[in-house]
């Protein structure tokens, strides 16, 4: 990464590597540029002209200017003196880069680990081995007690010699810290999802193998069936998390092959008959022709089960089910499926929070997990979800996918 600016005030450039991955230019107005290598001292950063607001590109590189980058960055030079600090380094220290160029890194960037003991002289970039080439990134302290994460790499022009240049990346430990609390809720939830089934298949399994004999027949095959309803709910729990897993790390694999909507949105209101709803509960609407359909049909179903169940369990009334073509995309057609119910719907401030993960609306019960494995398997395939009210005030789900006709048949 070439570093040519040595400020926020001066409006340089990052660009392509140079010779050695790194090359450190003092070019930051419009003149011709210096000479590659280390072409600026402490003293030059504090005197490089100011006000060159453009970016530089070198040759056919593309630009781009320090504080466009996201995370901070501190770079000094040999002597161990600043000569770059861009906007979010400025953000997350609180320190005017105007004010930090020229000093020596300790005094501007006077970090600490967690036993309060100062990172540079415990690191000593400058003095160490000559071996190293980075810091990984870890957690140190500001003055103040501010957490951010940090990590350093040592440029130098050849192999275990001198340093020439010290750049330091910074972030702010947030989406961090979310993500931690993210993963503690889902382990909180999953143990608590876990603890009711899993007792009772301990506890039925343990009673039958010490007293067999004492039960009826009848009495056996109800604990037996209350095991495997367990058993099943356990499953599907297993089948979530790894769904999410698949979600979230852009793995969630679709087989797509032909898909008869229509016959998928029958065979699950048929399901719900025969678990003992009334016929009259569900009213199903398919508008005919509709377009030819590629997709996963295990993923569909699972998508139609949570939508279908959701109506079901916490709607009222009677669950409408429209099916119809509609535009997936600007060029290609798709089909639209929606489900509503009578219900008293989902709160307009509670809609934007519907498809993320552990939402369960007003009513408990749930991993509050389905809605989220809805929207990124719906996604998957290329297609949009959206939730809203229907007009009889309940809740309406629509989800909308593309044709996703394979290549060879365009």
């Amino acid at each position: 990464m070439d570093v040519r600016a040595y400020g926020t005030q001066e409006r340089g450039v990052v660009s392509g590597a140079g010779s050695h991955g790194n090359t450190f230019e003092g070019r930051t107005g419009a003149g011709p540029a210096p000479t590659a290598g280390l072409a600026a001292s402490a003293e030059d950063a504090r005197e490089a002209p100011r006000g060159a607001h453009g970016s530089l590109p070198v040759g056919e590189t593309q630009a781009v200017h320090p504080d466009d980058l996201p995370d901070g960055l501190v770079v000094a030079d040999r002597t161990g003196h600043i000569v770059c600090f861009n906007a979010a380094a400025a953000r997350l220290t609180g320190c005017d880069p105007a004010d930090a160029l020229g000093l020596p890194l300790h005094s501007a960037l006077p970090l600490e680990d967690m036993d309060g003991r100062r990172w540079w002289q415990l690191t000593d970039p400058y003095g160490g081995l000559a071996t190293r080439t980075r810091q990984p990134e870890r957690n140190l302290l500001l003055p103040g007690g501010r957490e951010v994460l940090v990590a350093a790499r040592y440029v130098r022009a050849r192999p275990q010699g001198p340093l020439e240049r010290l750049v330091v990346s910074l972030r702010g430990t947030e989406a961090r810290r979310r993500a931690e609390r993210s993963h503690a809720e889902l382990i909180a939830t999953v143990a608590h999802e876990l603890r009711s089934p899993l007792t009772s298949v301990k506890g039925f399994t343990a009673t039958l193998l010490a007293k067999w004999e004492r039960f009826t027949d009848d009495q056996k095959q109800l604990m037996l069936e209350t095991v495997d309803a367990d058993a099943n709910r356990i499953t599907r729990l297993i089948a979530e998390l790894l769904d999410i897993s698949r979600i979230d790390s852009g793995r969630l694999e679709v087989r797509r092959q032909p898909l008869d909507i229509a016959a998928a949105v029958r065979r699950h209101v048929g399901a719900h008959i025969a678990a003992g709803r009334s016929a009259d509960r569900f009213v199903v609407r398919i508008a005919d022709p509709l377009p030819g359909l590629w997709a996963d049909p295990d993923k569909i179903d699972q998508v139609l089960g949570n939508l279908l169940e959701n109506a079901v369990r916490h709607g009222a009334g009677t669950v409408t089910i429209d099916v119809a073509p509609a535009p997936a995309r600007i060029d290609e057609q798709g089909t639209a499926v929606t489900v509503s119910d009578e219900g008293p719907g989902i709160p307009e401030e509670s809609m934007s929070r519907v498809f993320t993960r552990f939402w369960r609306g007003s009513r408990r019960g749930g991993t509050g997990l389905g809605l989220y494995i809805v929207k990124g398997i719906v996604e998957a395939h290329g297609g949009t979800i959206t939730v809203g009210r229907a007009a009889a005030g309940g809740a309406q789900f629509r989800f909308t996918l593309p044709v996703g006709a394979p290549a060879f048949m365009a």
